[in-house]
């Protein structure tokens, strides 16, 4: 299943990123949270968590992210304030570059968002109004590129 490719601007607090969003619509509809994290894992994007997505803008600087919605459905927000809204439900995939911004402008009571991260590395929460853009951008650039997409 190719994933719709969203490019975002790379102005302002929040840096995102050259590569675009990929949004992998229904690729894992009706897994488990545990079948979602053991699919992620055997493509290298490891660290899992379940909860939901902050609803405030923030991106993270040291590596790739995959949310994945494994109930209910949300309203995000991406590349910071103005940016482009998205409506996901479960099953979809979302791979955010390193410094891609994300924010949750309103869910359904059940969300369970599954998240991973590419390759192992370690996360960073970046809020724009308490991060230099630059110092982010220079991070953000020494993320490796994933190795597998997080659906296919």
């Amino acid at each position: 299943m190719p994933a719709d490719l969203l490019p975002l601007p790379l102005t302002g607090r929040v840096p995102n990123n050259a590569l675009p969003v990929r949004v992998y619509r229904a690729a894992l509809k009706g897994r488990t949270p545990r079948e979602i994290e053991a699919h992620l894992a055997a493509r290298d994007w490891t660290k899992a968590w379940r909860n939901g997505i902050y609803p405030f803008h923030h991106y993270h600087s040291t590596a790739h992210e995959v949310l994945v919605v494994a109930r209910g459905h949300a309203t995000v927000t991406l590349g910071g304030e103005g940016g482009p809204q998205l409506t996901v439900e479960a099953g979809d995939v979302l791979l955010l570059p390193a410094g891609t911004g994300h924010r949750n402008d309103g869910s359904s009571a059940d969300l369970l968002v599954i998240g991973a991260y590419a390759g192992g590395w370690d996360w960073d929460t970046c809020r724009p109004e308490d991060t230099e853009p630059d110092a982010a951008r220079a991070r953000i650039a020494g993320v490796p590129a994933w190795t597998q997409e997080p659906a296919e």
